[in-house]
C-alpha cells in the first residue's frame, strides 16, 4: 500500500486550490505532475551544470555530459535494454514515432504495395506519421478493428498480417479508453512475417514494467511528461541492428563524424539520431523521474491506480444515463464516459468550477470516437498521488454537474 499523504507532499503543484477548493487533478493521461525530486534534478542542472554536452573540454561541459549519459544509462536499465546506445532521446512519443516512420520511408524498407498495420485505438500521433509513410512510398494502411468493449478484434489478425505487412505500429495502452492491449500476441504474429514492430508506450511507461528484451518489439516510444517528468522530452528505444540499418532522421551537429562539401559520414549510435543540442535537462529529469517511480514501487503504483479505477467505475456505473467507453477487463487507470443529453465539454467545464480537473474532447483519437458514434468523452485518469477522497470528489462533481445541466 502507498502512503498517499507522503506521496502528495512531494508534489508542490498539488498543494494549491481552485475556486477555493483543493485541486483534484485527474488528467494524468495527458500530463503527470513532477515530484520534488524531479524539480530538484531540473534545477540542479540549470544552477550547477548548464553547458553544452559532448563537445567541450571544460569542466561544466564534462559534468553536463556525464550527467546526461548517466541519465541514458538509468533509462536503459529501467527498460532492460541490451545497450545504452539503443536509447535515443527525443522530444516525446510523437517525435519518436515520426523518427521511425521518416527513416523507414527513406530506407527503402517499405515499397509500393506493402502494408502498414495500426489499430482503431490509436492516438493521432500513431496514425498520421504512417499516413505520411504511405503517401511517400505507395504503401497502404490497414486497421485492426475495435469491439464494442474497446478491445482489438483479433479475429481479423490472420487476414491483416500477411507477407505484405512491413510495419506493425500499435499502442500498449489506449489513452482514450485505458484498454491494455495484447501487444505480445500481435508482435509475435508480426515477427512471423518479418514485419518491423513499434509500440506506442506513451500511456504504459509509467504504469507497468517494460522489458524491451523479452517484449520482442523493434521500437518502443514514450514521453517524459506522462512519467512524472518534464515536457518536451521522451525516449525512443530501438534494437541496435535496426537502428544501425536506418538512415539518420535529421542532419546537423552531433550526428556526424566528418563533413565535407562532397560527402558526410554519420556518427555511431545513439548520436546518429540526436542531431543538435538535446534537451539536456529533460533527459536528466526523466532519469530522476524513473528513480522516483522505482523508489516508490511501480507494482504498488499500479495496484493503487487499479484500486482507484475500480472504485470510480463502480460508483460512476450507478449514475443515471451514464455511458462508459472502454469496458475491457484488462484496463489501466483511465475512465472515459458521457451522460446522455449533456455535452462532454459542458460537463467538464462545470466540474472544473468544483476543482476537479478532467479531460474532455476526442483525446486525439477522432477515428475511435467515430467508431462509437460520438464526438468525445469526459476522461478521468489516475496517478500515484490520487486518493480515494479524490474519487469521491469526482463522483460528487459529476452528479452535481449532471443535475445542473439536466
Amino acid at each position: 500500500m502507498l502512503d498517499i499523504s507522503h506521496i502528495r507532499s512531494q508534489f508542490p503543484i498539488l498543494q494549491q486550490s481552485v475556486n477555493g477548493t483543493p485541486i483534484v487533478y485527474l488528467d494524468n493521461a495527458a500530463t503527470t505532475h513532477n515530484p520534488q525530486a524531479v524539480i530538484d534534478a531540473s534545477t540542479r542542472y540549470y544552477t550547477e551544470l548548464n553547458s553544452n554536452i559532448h563537445r567541450g573540454v571544460h569542466y561544466l561541459s564534462r559534468a553536463a555530459t556525464e550527467a546526461h549519459e548517466a541519465a541514458r544509462t538509468t533509462i536503459a536499465k529501467h527498460l532492460n535494454a541490451a545497450h545504452d546506445h539503443e536509447v535515443i532521446f527525443t522530444s516525446g512519443t510523437t517525435d519518436g514515432i515520426n523518427l521511425v516512420a521518416n527513416c523507414l520511408s527513406r530506407s527503402g524498407k517499405v515499397q509500393a504495395g506493402d502494408r502498414i498495420l495500426i489499430s482503431g485505438l490509436e492516438h493521432h500521433s500513431n496514425i498520421v506519421p504512417w499516413q505520411f509513410l504511405c503517401q511517400d512510398t505507395g504503401a497502404e494502411l490497414d486497421i485492426i478493428p475495435i469491439t464494442d468493449s474497446g478491445e482489438w478484434d483479433l479475429t481479423a489478425l490472420d487476414s491483416l498480417i500477411t507477407e505484405r505487412t512491413k510495419v506493425v505500429a500499435v499502442s500498449h495502452i489506449s489513452n482514450a479508453l485505458g484498454t491494455i492491449n495484447p501487444i505480445e500476441q500481435v508482435i509475435k504474429k508480426a515477427k512471423s512475417v518479418g514485419a518491423i514492430t513499434l509500440i506506442d508506450g506513451a500511456q504504459s511507461a509509467a504504469h507497468c514494467p517494460i522489458n524491451v528484451q523479452t517484449l520482442g518489439a523493434d521500437f518502443y516510444a514514450f514521453s517524459g511528461h506522462k512519467c512524472y517528468s518534464t515536457t518536451g522530452t521522451g525516449i525512443l528505444w530501438g534494437r541496435e541492428d535496426i537502428l544501425n540499418e536506418l538512415p539518420p532522421y535529421r542532419g546537423g551537429g552531433e550526428m556526424i563524424k566528418r563533413v565535407t562539401f562532397e560527402n558526410t559520414t554519420f556518427n555511431e549510435l545513439p548520436f546518429k539520431f540526436e542531431a543538435g543540442t538535446p534537451n539536456i535537462e529533460g533527459g536528466i529529469a526523466l532519469a530522476a523521474a524513473f528513480d522516483w517511480i522505482n523508489a516508490t514501487g511501480l507494482d504498488a503504483i499500479t495496484a493503487h491506480e487499479d484500486h482507484l479505477l475500480k472504485i470510480a467505475t463502480d460508483e460512476i456505473s450507478q449514475i443515471d444515463n451514464i455511458n462508459i467507453y472502454g469496458t475491457s477487463a484488462n484496463k489501466a487507470a483511465v475512465l472515459s464516459f458521457n451522460i446522455d443529453g449533456i455535452h462532454h465539454y459542458d460537463l467538464g467545464t462545470l466540474m472544473d468550477q468544483m476543482g476537479v480537473a478532467v479531460r474532455t474532447g476526442h483525446h486525439c483519437c477522432q477515428p475511435l470516437m467515430q467508431r462509437f458514434g460520438i464526438t468525445g468523452t469526459v476522461r478521468a485518469s489516475f496517478a500515484a498521488y490520487n486518493s480515494e477522497q479524490e474519487v469521491e470528489a469526482l463522483i460528487k462533481a459529476i452528479k452535481k454537474s449532471a443535475m445542473m445541466l439536466g
